[in-house]
C-alpha cells in the first residue's frame, strides 16, 4: 500500500514566465506580473505552482541556459521580486516548485568560463572536453536542436558536449566537486522556502564514459545518442545521493523530467523505499502522432494507441512509483488542439480532455492557457516564431533538402512548442491584458473569444470546470488513491475506465470523437446507489440507466457508485 502525501493530493499548474503576465510594459512575462496573478490561481483551486527557470540567462533557449543558479533574470525582475512572490504564495497556502537545470548550464557561466580557460584549470572537469577523432567530432550523436552535439573549442584544441545548443555546454555529473556544488546551490533554495523541483533532462546527467558512436540512418549525417545519455549507468547512484545530500532533509515535491525512461525505468526512480524522486514525466503520450521522420512528420492518432500508453503507466506505477499526469506543457502543442477539436466542440472537448486526466491515479498538471482552453496558433511567417528548435528545424529542412516551406509550416501549426508560448490571453483588451507594450511573442489571434475575464464571468466555462475536477480531487479520497482498470480497451471512439477504492467505484467515460455514439456499459453498475459527480453535457442526469448510454460529441460523464 503506497502511503498518503501531500503531493500526491495535489494539483500543479505551470507557469511559463516570459508568456503570463506582464507587470513592467516591456512585453516579457515577469515574476511581479505572476504575483499579481495569484488571486486568479487560488480561486482556480490549485496546490502547487511550478515554475519555469527565472534565474540569469542570455536566454539562447529561453532560460534553460542558466548563467548564475542564484540570480534573477534581469527581465524578470530581482530576488526581491522573487523572494515577495515566494512570501505571497505561502500566505494563500500554493506551494513553489522551480526548475532545476543541471544536465547543463549556459557556456556563459562562470564555471565554463574557467573550465574552457585551459586544461588545467581547477573547472576543467566539471564539463565534458574530448579530443576529435579523425579530423571530425568525438562521436557522431546528433544534438536535440539539430547538428552535432560537440563544438570545438580552438582555445585548448577539444571539443566539449552539448546534447542542446552549443551555448549549453553539459556538465560533468562524475566529477564529485561539480556534484557537491550542485546540492550546495539546491541547499540555497530550499533554505529560501522553495517546496520542490521540477527537474530538467534529469535522466541524462550520467553518461557512457566510453562515448561510442550511435547507429546512423543511411544518408543522414549524425545518429542518436541516446542509448549512451539516456538512464545512464550511474544515474541511480547520483539520484540517490541528491536525495541523500539535500532532498531528504526537507518536505518537499520532486518531479524528473525523463525522455525515453520506461515504466521499470520509472520504478525505480520513483519507488519510495529507493530514495530518488517523488515522480518523473515520461513522454510517451507525446509521441502519438509521430511519424517516421519524428515529431515534425505529424500523422493521424489513435485513440486505442493512447489507451494503451495510458493504462500501461497507470497500472505499472499502482503499486509501487507514482504518476505524474499531463497533456501539455511549454515544450508542446495545446491540449484541445492536439486530441480535442479546437473549433466547433472546443469547450466541449476541453472538458472532456481534464475529465479523462483528472480523474486518473497521479499528481496532475495544468499548463497555463489550458485552464481556458487556449488553442494551438498559426503565425503568416517564419519570422513570427522564436523557438530556436523550431527556427533550427525548418532552416535545415530548407537547406538540406529544400523542402516546400508551407509543409514545413503546417508541422510547426501542429506541433511547435511556441504553440504553448503564445502570451495567456487575460482579456479582450489590446495584447490580450497580457501587456501594455509590444508582446516577445505575437497573441494567438483569437483572443477576443478566448480570455480568463470572459471564463471567469461564464459560470459553465472550462475554467469552472477544471475548478471543480480540482474540488473533487480534495472531497474524493478514491481519486487520489483508487486503483485503475481500463474498459473497452479495443474502441476507437470512448474512452472509458474504473477507479475503486474499498466498496466505491468511480466509472469514467470520454467520447474522443465529434459524433454520437451509443454504448452498453457493466450491468454489474446498475441499481447500485450512483451520484453524477461531473458531466459536461447539461442533458446527462443521476438517474440515467446506464445499461445502454447514447454518448453526445466530447461528452464525458463521471458517475460514483457505493
Amino acid at each position: 500500500m503506497q502511503t498518503k502525501q501531500w503531493w500526491k493530493e495535489s494539483v500543479v499548474f505551470q507557469i511559463y514566465p516570459r508568456s503570463f503576465n506582464d507587470s513592467n510594459g516591456d512585453g516579457i512575462g515577469d515574476i511581479k506580473g505572476i504575483t499579481e496573478k495569484l488571486d486568479y490561481l487560488k480561486e482556480l483551486g490549485i496546490d502547487v505552482v511550478w515554475l519555469s527557470p527565472v534565474y540569469d540567462s542570455p536566454n539562447d533557449d529561453n532560460g534553460y541556459d542558466i548563467r548564475h543558479y542564484q540570480q534573477i533574470m534581469d527581465e524578470f525582475g530581482s530576488m526581491e521580486d522573487f523572494d515577495e512572490l515566494l512570501e505571497e504564495m505561502h500566505k494563500r497556502d500554493l506551494k513553489l516548485v522551480m526548475d532545476l537545470v543541471v544536465n547543463h548550464t549556459s557556456d556563459e557561466h562562470p564555471w565554463f568560463a574557467e573550465s574552457r580557460s585551459s586544461k588545467e584549470n581547477s573547472k576543467r572537469d566539471y564539463y565534458i572536453w574530448k579530443e576529435g577523432k579523425n579530423g571530425e567530432e568525438p562521436t557522431n550523436w546528433e544534438s536535440s536542436f539539430s547538428g552535432s552535439t560537440w563544438q570545438y573549442d580552438k582555445n585548448t584544441g577539444e571539443y566539449y558536449l552539448h546534447l542542446f545548443s552549443k551555448k549549453q555546454p553539459d556538465l560533468n555529473w562524475e566529477n564529485s566537486e561539480l556534484r557537491e556544488d550542485v546540492y550546495e546551490m539546491m541547499r540555497w533554495w530550499l533554505d529560501k522556502g522553495v517546496d520542490g523541483f521540477r527537474m530538467d533532462v534529469i535522466n541524462f546527467i550520467s553518461k557512457d564514459q566510453r562515448f561510442p558512436d550511435g547507429e546512423k540512418k543511411p544518408g543522414v549525417k549524425y545518429a542518436s545518442g541516446s542509448p549512451y545519455f539516456m538512464n545512464g549507468p550511474r544515474i541511480h547512484e547520483f539520484l540517490h545521493e541528491m536525495n541523500n545530500k539535500v532532498l531528504q532533509y526537507y518536505d518537499v515535491m520532486t518531479v524528473g523530467e525523463m525522455p525515453g525512461v520506461s515504466v521499470e525505468e520509472a520504478k525505480l526512480y520513483t519507488g519510495e523505499d529507493r530514495k530518488e524522486l517523488n515522480m518523473v514525466f515520461h513522454f510517451e503520450h507525446m509521441g502519438l502522432g509521430d511519424g517516421p521522420g519524428g515529431k515534425w512528420d505529424n500523422q493521424p492518432w489513435k485513440l486505442t494507441d493512447m489507451k494503451k500508453i495510458m493504462t500501461k503507466w497507470q497500472k505499472g506505477l499502482e503499486q509501487k512509483g507514482w504518476n505524474s499526469l499531463y497533456w501539455n506543457n511549454h515544450d508542446q502543442p495545446r491540449v484541445v488542439s492536439r486530441f480535442g477539436n479546437d473549433k466547433e466542440y472546443r469547450e466541449k472537448s476541453a472538458k472532456m480532455l481534464a475529465t479523462c486526466l483528472h480523474m486518473m491515479k497521479g499528481t496532475p498538471y495544468i499548463y497555463q492557457g489550458e485552464e481556458i482552453g487556449m488553442t494551438n496558433v498559426a503565425f503568416p511567417s517564419i519570422e513570427d516564431y522564436e523557438d530556436i528548435e523550431t527556427l533550427n528545424w525548418y532552416n535545415e529542412q530548407r537547406e538540406e533538402f529544400d523542402t516546400d516551406p508551407d509543409k514545413l509550416m503546417q508541422s510547426i501549426y501542429a506541433r511547435g512548442r511556441d504553440n504553448a508560448r503564445t502570451p495567456v490571453q487575460w482579456d479582450a483588451s489590446e495584447n490580450a491584458g497580457f501587456t501594455d507594450g509590444t508582446p516577445w511573442l505575437a497573441v494567438n489571434p483569437n483572443y477576443k473569444q478566448i480570455n480568463a475575464e470572459q471564463a471567469l464571468q461564464d459560470p459553465n466555462s472550462i475554467f469552472y470546470y477544471y475548478q471543480k475536477l480540482i474540488q473533487l480531487r480534495k472531497q474524493e479520497e478514491i481519486v487520489v488513491y483508487g486503483d485503475y482498470e481500463l474498459l473497452f480497451e479495443e474502441d476507437e471512439d470512448i474512452f472509458a475506465y474504473t477507479r475503486t477504492l474499498g466498496k466505491e467505484t468511480l466509472l469514467v467515460v470520454c467520447n474522443f470523437t465529434d459524433k454520437k455514439v451509443k454504448r452498453d456499459y457493466i450491468p454489474s453498475f446498475v441499481g447500485e446507489n450512483k451520484e453524477l459527480l461531473i458531466a459536461n453535457d447539461e442533458g446527462r442526469s443521476e438517474n440515467d440507466d446506464l445499461l445502454s448510454v447514447w454518448l453526445n460529441p466530447y461528452e464525458a460523464f463521471v458517475y460514483k457508485f457505493s
